[in-house]
């Protein structure tokens, strides 16, 4: 193993977890084994909890002023220790090293947002009768949790932690068993930018420690990010527990390509929304509406997407199980008579032949009844859907149950406007093939990419991790009595 067995991280100190039970970390890019992480259980949380419990009543009460100096201090040690970080999400995740860089970067706009808080939280008064004001407060809840997925070990902790600690609440985070060690130096770079102890604590496991978590009678409110299938079953299971819940899940997001669209433009936008990351993303492109006569965009995609070499620009998928399915979604589209224009199948990089690559995978004429135009992929892989009209293709687009992103390729503003008004989903774009929007602008999907309400990041994400106290004040008795007092 290349790293000591990981531990949990309960009031400020790594702890061995109470059982016996673990799993290997296997790097995607060649197949070594990492580390070992342990699978912890319900004591394990107990202990976590107990933490952030103790902790809460101080920090909660720490001036907002400076709890928001820690993650100054935050801010600098990621990009202190970028180069470091990132190379820790290339070799547990399997990404190429700029697009580990780039979860960093985006980790620390996250942190500068977080940052802003106290302008954005500073409550209201106003006098509502003569001398009779009313006030607001923002107010932490208590202990939170986080439940974070692999193919973000980073970026997606910092979508929930900043915010969600800077407002005064305590957190206990569970990783992705796959992707460990981000969250690990994260702990550790909190405490050296000072965060007090309890405050953050991180317990591992899988997925019987997200049951117990969602049980648990001392969190207050659950983050979920992952598929829909189980985060339909974290905000069930949640909310049956009277915790606040907001589960993002997956998405189908289509892109809708018009004739008048910028040729180079456009496949080199495709080209990178369909196999970054390895389309291991929710708001990756896959599937594509080629409106009427687009097919000299068609092959300047193919063309972009051969200069995407596995092991080069393209990151593996995380793990052999993901490869195969992948490869068989591809297999059973041809199958069905699809065409394959661009193959990503049997992707070997030479001196890594037991790491899981895909490559780019281009597939043109698939029809909405195939299961590449229906299901999330999460694979480097477009499915072009043929058809004459817009309103042809916002119906397939609404059509699909999840709602994350859709985009249009157009030089059309008026058309440019009718699809985006019309398009069913919560993040669009316009000749931006992956449409996540800047802080401080918030993420989240509609329809089953997200289930609860409000979203993870940006000012949204206030009203999740706070709740609102309202205080009616009157001193002047000679003032006398009317409706308002």
């Amino acid at each position: 193993m290349k790293y000591p067995g990981i531990q949990n991280f309960i009031n400020g100190t790594f702890v061995n977890a109470s059982g016996s039970r673990s799993l290997e970390v296997i790097s995607p890019l060649d197949g070594s084994v990492l580390s070992m992480v342990p699978l912890s259980d319900k004591a394990d949380l107990e202990k976590a909890v107990e933490a952030a419990s103790k902790a809460f009543p101080i920090w909660s009460k720490t001036p907002i002023k400076e709890r928001v100096r820690v993650f100054y201090r935050y801010r600098e040690l990621l990009e202190t220790n970028m180069t470091q970080l990132s190379e820790l999400i290339r070799e547990e995740n399997g990404k190429t090293f700029e697009e580990s860089k780039a979860e960093i970067e985006k980790s620390i706009e996250l942190s500068e947002f977080a940052c802003s808080l106290p302008q954005l939280v500073t409550g209201e008064l106003l006098e509502v009768s003569k001398g009779v004001e009313c006030r607001t407060e923002y107010h932490p809840l208590g202990v939170v949790a986080s439940i974070v997925p692999f193919n973000f070990p980073s970026m997606v902790p910092n979508w929930t932690l900043p915010n969600a600690l800077v407002l005064g609440n305590c957190m206990v985070m569970k990783p992705s068993e796959k992707v460990p060690l981000s969250c690990a130096k994260i702990a550790e770079l909190l405490k050296e930018a000072g965060l007090p102890d309890g405050v953050f604590n991180i317990i591992n496991g899988d997925a019987e420690m997200v049951e117990v978590i969602c049980d648990h009678p001392g969190i207050e409110a659950v983050s979920f990010v992952g598929s829909t299938k189980v985060a339909k079953i974290v905000y069930s299971r949640a909310t049956s527990n009277f915790k606040r819940c907001l589960a993002l899940g997956g998405a189908k997001n289509h892109l809708i390509v018009l004739p008048d669209a910028i040729p180079e433009m456009t496949a080199a936008n495709i080209a990178a929304s369909m196999s970054g990351c390895a389309g291991q993303r929710c708001m990756a492109a896959s599937a594509m509406l080629a409106v009427g006569p687009v097919d000299h965009i068609i092959e300047k995609i193919c063309d972009e997407a051969r200069k995407i070499i596995p092991g080069v620009n393209l990151g593996a998928v995380i793990n052999q199980e993901a490869k195969e399915r992948i490869e068989k979604y591809i297999t059973e589209a041809e199958k069905q008579g699809a065409k394959i224009l661009v193959d990503g199948r049997n992707s070997t990089v030479i001196g890594h032949e037991n790491g899981t690559y895909v490559g780019p995978t281009v597939i043109d004429f698939v029809t909405s009844d195939m299961s590449v135009a229906r299901e999330e992929i999460f694979g480097p892989v477009i499915s072009i859907m043929r058809v004459n009209t817009v309103d042809e293709a916002l119906a397939i687009e609404n059509a699909n149950p999840y709602g994350n992103a859709a985009a249009v390729f157009t030089q059309n503003g008026g058309m440019a406007k009718y699809i985006a008004d019309h398009a069913s989903a919560g993040m669009i774009g316009v000749n931006v093939g992956v449409p996540v929007p800047r802080e401080p602008f918030s993420f989240g999907g509609w329809n089953q990419s997200r289930f609860g309400v409000g979203d993870i990041t940006g000012k949204s994400s206030i009203e999740f991790w706070t709740k609102l106290k309202k205080t009616t004040t009157k001193w002047n008795p000679e003032a006398g009595i009317n409706w308002m007092s």
